[in-house]
């Protein structure tokens, strides 16, 4: 399921970094000592503003809650408890570990898992020591703590991710392999800045940029051969080396790499370049001595599968409810205009490749269907779908709705009758799905859905081409967590109305 925040206007955790909007790429000799300090020295103010928030939400929530929970007189002492259950239980799960701040849905399921431990210990501590009136700390205090931790999280993450796209708080990198798969990494690092890379240097196997022949790769400059690579590294103080796929790499050469940059305080990443799988089925284990990724299969039924179907059908009936007013003005806007229908029916692939009716507000004319065939000229949409920036079909009050996709909330209803997922890949029509190459037929493995990361990453904006593969991404690395983060994200991508039309 990437953005533009403003600002906290007040408290802003890295507004003491001065890190230039575009440096100047670094030489093998750019940087000793302290000359190092600068370009990191972030990362432990970011740290230190996430675990003070953590606390933070930890004193006030316990604070008011003591407050509430004494006037019923129940022991004051559990707020001293729940407090220590969530110190110990955070950094035990490595919520505030380095590496995972600011990037990924798993620093937020460290924080979710840390808080459940949480909860726990509080559960057990009243068993302990027989104090069995600790239910409000378990199962509303602890909530409560989770409600306003989560947002300051996100926040937090929002003003480095804005920082990030100009230019600042981002980890200088050294990239080493192949001209073309370092080349690949700088367009995707460029592409996605709010994964914090930056590529400042580039190590090949002869110290050449290959066929581009002018010294650089991608516009970063080439500093060495590989063999020289932990030298370089030593010198330039970069944070990460990212090593990609070239012929000099052998299992014994990475080795003595990794030894190599020991003493240093460069993170060495290796790309698996066989395929696209991440998230929770890439694990590494030891086997024979040699470190092998493990790729389990996706799982399509299960508990986890079974949450979320019912957290699908919880939400759908709790957001119809909320929003019924919301509907009734839609529908009616919707009706006056042009004394049409107010919803529009339409078939499309679930699960399987069954098919079912899919619900939205009518934002269009009423013989939209019959004038699409004059209007195949100008189409502007990817692949075998049809989109216009401009469709002459579009009516006023649905070219609102389309931009801020409120012609999509009839669609919980069809979650509610169990047909769609919050979260999924995008329904097709029964005549995309008779183009579909093998892999594209992988997106109806699961339920398609209201929103996904084809909603949060560009909607109409994507490629044919990308809207598969964010589709397959979601099949394929599918996660609870995962979907709590591009709910969260489908909220501000709807407020922005990017790609939509």
């Amino acid at each position: 399921m990437e953005e533009s925040v403003r600002p906290l206007k007040t408290e802003d955790p890295v507004a003491h970094l001065d890190l230039p909007p575009a440096p100047t790429p670094p030489s093998p000799r750019r940087a000793t000592g302290s000359d190092r300090t600068p370009s990191t020295a972030w990362e432990g103010r970011y740290r230190a503003w996430v675990i003070a928030s953590d606390l933070a939400a930890t004193l006030v929530v316990i604070v008011v809650s003591a407050a509430i929970i004494d006037g019923l007189a129940l022991n004051h002492l559990h707020a001293l408890g729940t407090a220590l259950a969530v110190m110990v239980a955070l950094p035990a799960n490595r919520a505030w570990h380095q590496q995972l701040l600011g990037e990924g849905a798993e620093e937020f399921r460290r924080l979710g898992r840390g808080l459940v431990a949480a909860a726990v210990l509080v559960a057990l501590g009243g068993l302990l020591f027989g104090a069995l009136d600790v239910q409000p700390w378990v199962f509303v205090v602890v909530p409560a703590i989770a409600a306003l931790a989560f947002p300051q999280r996100y926040v937090l993450r929002r003003v480095l991710h804005h920082r990030r796209r100009r230019g600042r708080c981002l980890l200088p990198v050294m990239a080493a392999g192949d001209p073309a798969t370092v080349g690949d990494l700088i367009a995707r690092t460029k592409l996605e800045s709010h994964v914090g890379w930056r590529v400042e240097a580039v190590c090949t196997s002869d110290g050449s940029a290959g066929a581009a022949g002018d010294g650089e790769v991608g516009g970063v400059p080439v500093v060495g051969r590989l063999g020289d690579l932990a030298d370089h590294v030593r010198r330039g103080g970069y944070r990460v080396v990212a090593v990609t796929a070239d012929q000099y790499w052998t299992p014994k050469r990475l080795q003595q790499l990794a030894w190599d940059l020991e003493g240093t305080k460069a993170e060495l990443v290796v790309a698996p370049v066989l395929m696209e799988v991440a998230g929770p089925r890439l694990n590494v284990s030891g086997v024979f001595g040699m470190p092998l990724l493990r790729v389990t299969a996706p799982k399509f039924t299960g508990g986890r599968r079974f949450v979320k179907a019912v957290v699908d059908r919880v939400v759908s009936a709790a957001l119809l409810v909320a929003f019924s007013p919301l509907l009734l003005l839609i529908a009616l806007a919707i009706k006056l205009g042009d004394r049409g229908p107010a919803i529009y029916r339409q078939r499309r692939v679930g699960r399987d490749g069954d098919t079912f009716t899919m619900l939205k507000f009518r934002t269009m004319v009423r013989d939209a269907d019959q004038v699409r065939s004059k209007l195949v000229q100008a189409n502007e949409g990817a692949g075998p779908l049809f989109k216009m920036r401009k469709d002459p079909r579009v009516t006023r009050v649905g070219s609102v709705l389309r931009r801020y996709s409120l012609d999509e909330l009839p669609q919980l209803l069809n979650v509610l009758s169990g047909h769609m997922s919050l979260v999924g890949p995008r329904p097709p029509l029964p005549e995309e799905t008779e183009s579909y190459e093998r892999d594209a037929r992988r997106r109806l493995l699961v339920k398609p859905g209201v929103t996904g990361l084809w909603q949060v990453s560009g909607r109409s904006d994507l490629s044919w081409a990308e809207s598969i593969r964010l589709d397959l991404r979601y099949v394929e690395d599918w996660s609870l967590a995962l979907d709590v983060v591009i709910l969260w994200k489908t909220a501000r991508a709807v407020i922005g109305g990017a790609g939509a039309y």
